[in-house]
């Protein structure tokens, strides 16, 4: 191996020196004697004898009990250097090619009788990348052996044991021997890493070729010195950076050994790709019945790509098959995707009236482009599309399951050097798993021109004008739109329901400062909408909609070119006022600090659109809503009525400042925000014939004491309704009620965490950035995607001991109360649900965790998972469960924590389901 072959470049690191000493006790003054076995005087050249023997020179003689009469003097701290002079001398066939140094702590000593020469204290030699280090070294010129040993302590115990070091690469054993001709090596106790993995040898053997035979061996992936489990085996063999290769081998826990045999083994210790054999993993489900999960192949195919292919198949007929083939090249590009089928059985297929199969897909896709690549363009994609009921038969981590929204987008996107232009193109996809509602936008694709100053001049001498900042834009919109069921996908009512349309938008505006606190904002704004179809809905009194009722709404396309417009003019002033209340000296408050920032604007719409409206009667009472032809357009739809709004807006900001003796300024001082941001926005329209006030917009955030972050908004209608939800033109507060109006719709979100401390917060964090660094010039983000998936899956494999405990809460409520002609009128909306996850540490080794939420207007528990995770150093136990819900799980896994026997694993698991 490899590394046996640099303990040879470090044994041999002494026999140029060695050599010079064997002729005489003594260093000969002789400058012929030196000049043939150091190789350092150039040839034709006599050097001052006074540069001759460095050692001699340099080191200063002290007292020493040697080992015979015919000995030199041992120097303590000694230290050499062999060279080798290229342009020198002829040179004898065992000369070195590249400068040795050597060192020992206590002394060198040369016994020339014996031939031998030996290292005492802490010997150290080096030779290019391999350093051999050991208490005691020894070479006997006669045998051509090299040995390294350890030393004794005045309590009889060994220290110093040989250490071979080579890029990167260790060996660690008690007694080194070395035959410099034959090239042969034997090693007594020795302990080395091979990748991932650690073998322990009674004796090893080197062959030339740098193979190695171990004797009474043991391989693991544990660390430590006596390590918690190991593969026994008589004999072994490694081929370096290839693979080691084990007889019969029989698994050995804490020293005892298991019944588990095996009647060869081969472990590879190549770095990057390397095909193989992906291992499955036994099961039992109740709903598939037994079966074998993630076996298949992975398929390297280069620096650039790769293929993971895996299946899973159960007894009772179910099956699935999934490929993940990814992609790099550096510095340009990196991506990933991964086509996952699934064919699940239900009931006997004797029985037809109780059996049914579900064939379902998933196609994921990730691609991104590196922003040095090609300045100026960008490509980037995020798939997530399949069968509303994949996950249902095939997925169970919690965050998918709770998860009912997937998305896709595709991007491209092109800025012109210099000059103000901006285009995008792409696709995006939304899918409910819930209702199985699905819509498509594509291809959509957005051209820019940046805002333009045309009366500005290249070099403005003086002060500018006000005209100067006139500027004006043009950006325009082509948008292709489908809304379906997923039952339909490719079909013809998909078809159908496609929606194509175009949208142009000119704006003209500038700002004038106004008495230094206020600006002015003037614009102009003109919009032209282009439809390819409009959409008629009519009642119809004897459409059958249900058992119990009789009426509905019919639906008709008109396919064409249409257009509607839409102008407007504004003009707006805005200004930011600030008021301090100061407290006393002796307050720990020391100030409140209240920041206003009022807006007032006026605008005139011209009624352009009011012939892309039409009165939709939605009951049988005769109600009707005014609803547009392009309701559902990509492009969007301009709003009908002549209008002359006044808007208003109140922003408003609340921080304190409180004593803290944390501050290290003088002022001892904290500052905290009471509210980011609370106000209100709304509009009165001048020339409108009904209902001119508007509706009242509220809102509110803040971030309490850095650990609770809380938004809230609703919409407040000052109109009140009939007994059946239609709206009057008359407000609240004419009723006699004391209020702004009715809240119609209304969220508020509150979210905490809370953790202990963690030591090696530093070290994760610079880790987390050193990945996301790599997936910039690598295809680290696929390898971090499947290691997320993962971690999903089996939440109890992937836990931070660090972190004694943690606790994450939300909570969010919503309402809603809204006209929806398709219902028949007025449809209230009320949503309660509070989720929390977290885990705490019974000991430093195990820990609890559980993932779940409650749906008060159900009042259920959400989908819930529990894990419990034992640290076993070299091996990890996780135990996950599903307790209540449709799909109930258990499942217990022990495996290695060595990526190298992951799949050497004891899985056992149970899925059941209540459909």
């Amino acid at each position: 191996m490899r590394q046996i072959y640099l303990l040879f470049a470090g044994i041999i690191i002494v026999i140029p020196f060695i050599i010079n000493a064997v002729a005489s006790p003594t260093p000969d003054g002789s400058f012929l004697f030196n000049k043939s076995f150091t190789d350092t005087v150039p040839a034709g050249k006599v050097p001052d004898s006074s540069k001759v023997n460095t050692i001699r020179d340099t080191l200063k003689p002290v007292k020493a009990n040697l080992p015979s009469t015919d000995s030199i003097p041992a120097y303590t701290d000694s230290t050499g250097t062999d060279s080798l002079h290229l342009n020198g001398p002829k040179l004898s066939k065992d000369s070195l090619d590249a400068p040795i140094t050597y060192k020992a702590k206590d002394s060198i000593i040369l016994v020339v009788p014996d031939k031998k020469f030996y290292f005492y204290g802490t010997a150290n030699t080096k030779y290019k990348k391999t350093s051999l280090s050991a208490e005691r070294m020894n070479y006997s010129q006669s045998t051509g052996i090299m040995e390294a040993t350890t030393a004794t302590d005045t309590s009889g115990n060994p220290y110093g044991r040989p250490q071979l070091e080579d890029a990167g690469q260790a060996f660690d054993s008690d007694t080194l021997r070395y035959n410099i001709n034959t090239q042969r090596a034997k090693i007594y106790h020795t302990r080395s890493q091979y990748g991932e993995g650690y073998v322990h040898s009674e004796q090893t053997k080197r062959a030339p070729d740098n193979s190695i035979f171990g004797f009474r061996n043991g391989y693991t992936t544990c660390n430590l010195d006596t390590p918690h489990f190991q593969f026994r085996a008589r004999k072994i063999k490694v081929i370096p950076d290839k693979l080691v290769i084990s007889g019969p081998a029989n698994l050995e826990i804490e020293g005892v050994p298991t019944p588990l045999f095996i009647p060869f083994a081969i472990f590879p210790i190549t770095h990057g790709q390397a095909s193989g054999i992906l291992v499955p993993g036994y099961v039992v489900n109740a709903q598939k019945g037994m079966g074998l999960e993630n076996g298949g192949y992975y398929l390297g195919l280069g620096d650039n790509m790769d293929l993971t292919i895996r299946g899973d198949v159960y007894s009772y007929g179910s099956w699935s098959l999934t490929a993940s083939p990814t992609y790099r090249k550096r510095y340009h590009y990196n991506g990933g995707m991964t086509l996952s089928f699934a064919n699940t059985r239900f009931g006997d297929p004797s029985v037809k009236t109780e059996f049914s199969r579900s064939r379902d897909f998933r196609v994921t896709w990730n691609h991104s482009m590196d922003s040095k690549a090609r300045p100026g363009v960008n490509f980037g994609a995020s798939v997530n599309f399949g069968t509303s009921s994949y996950n249902t038969y095939n997925v169970y981590d919690y965050s998918t399951r709770v998860n009912n929204n997937i998305g896709s987008s595709i991007t491209f996107s092109k800025t012109w050097q210099g000059k103000p232009y901006n285009f995008t193109a792409g696709l995006t996809h939304s899918q409910n798993l819930s209702t199985r509602d699905v819509s498509i936008s594509f291809p959509a694709a957005t051209f820019t021109v940046n805002t333009l100053y045309p009366f500005q001049p290249k070099e403005v001498v003086g002060k500018a004008k006000w005209y100067h900042k006139l500027g004006i834009g043009y950006t325009t919109t082509l948008a292709n739109n489908v809304t379906f069921k997923d039952s339909v996908f490719g079909k013809s009512k998909m078809f159908d329901a496609l929606q194509s349309g175009m949208k142009h938008n000119v704006p003209i505006s500038f700002s004038i400062p106004v008495m230094k606190n206020f600006t002015l904002s003037p614009g102009v704004s003109y919009a032209e909408y282009w439809y390819t179809k409009k959409t008629i809905r009519t009642w119809n009194d004897t459409k059958r909609v249900s058992i119990d009722s009789v009426g509905g709404i019919d639906t008709t396309y008109q396919a064409g070119f249409f257009a509607a417009r839409q102008a407007s003019a504004s003009i707006s002033l805005s200004t930011a006022l600030y008021g301090m209340y100061q407290f006393g000296k002796n307050s720990k408050i020391k100030a409140i600090r209240h920041v206003m920032r009022p807006t007032l604007s006026a605008s005139y719409q011209p009624d352009l659109a009011r012939s892309a409206y039409y009165d939709l009667r939605y009951n049988r009472g005769g109600d009707s809503i005014r609803q547009s032809y392009y309701t559902s357009s990509s492009v969007g739809v301009p709003s009908e009525g002549r209008s002359g709004s006044i808007s208003f807006g109140l922003d408003n900001n609340l921080e304190m400042k409180v004593f803290s003796k944390k501050d290290t300024s003088a002022n001892k001082e904290k500052k905290i925000k009471l509210l980011d941001g609370f106000g209100i926005t709304g509009s009165y329209n001048l020339l409108a014939d009904s209902f001119k006030l508007s509706t009242f917009n509220i809102y509110a955030r803040t971030n309490l004491f850095d650990k609770l972050n809380i938004t809230a908004s609703g919409n407040i209608d000052p109109y009140v309704v009939n007994a059946r939800g239609k709206r009057l033109d008359k407000y609240v507060w004419q009723e006699g009620s004391f209020s702004l109006g009715r809240l119609t719709s209304g969220t508020i979100a509150m979210s905490t965490s809370f953790q202990s401390s963690d030591k090696k917060s530093k070290a994760k964090e610079q880790e987390i950035q050193n990945l996301e660094n790599e997936q910039s010039t690598d295809a680290a983000f696929q390898a971090q995607q499947r290691q997320l998936a993962a971690v999903r899956k089996n939440p109890g494999e992937y836990v931070d001991f660090d972190i004694p405990w943690k606790l994450d809460l939300s909570y969010s409520l919503s309402y809603s109360k809204t006209i929806i002609p398709d219902s028949g009128g007025v449809v209230t909306s009320f949503n309660q649900y509070l989720s929390f996850n977290g885990d705490f540490s019974l000991t430093p080794k195990w820990k609890i965790g559980m993932n779940s939420g409650f749906d008060f207007i159900n009042r259920q528990l959400a989908y819930t998972t529990i894990y419990i995770s034992r640290d076993l150093h070299c091996w990890q136990m996780s135990i996950n469960l599903i307790p209540i819900g449709t799909y109930r799980q258990f499942s217990i896994t022990i495996s290695p924590k060595s990526g190298i026997l992951r799949d050497l694993r004891i899985n056992r698991s149970r899925t059941f389901y209540d459909l």
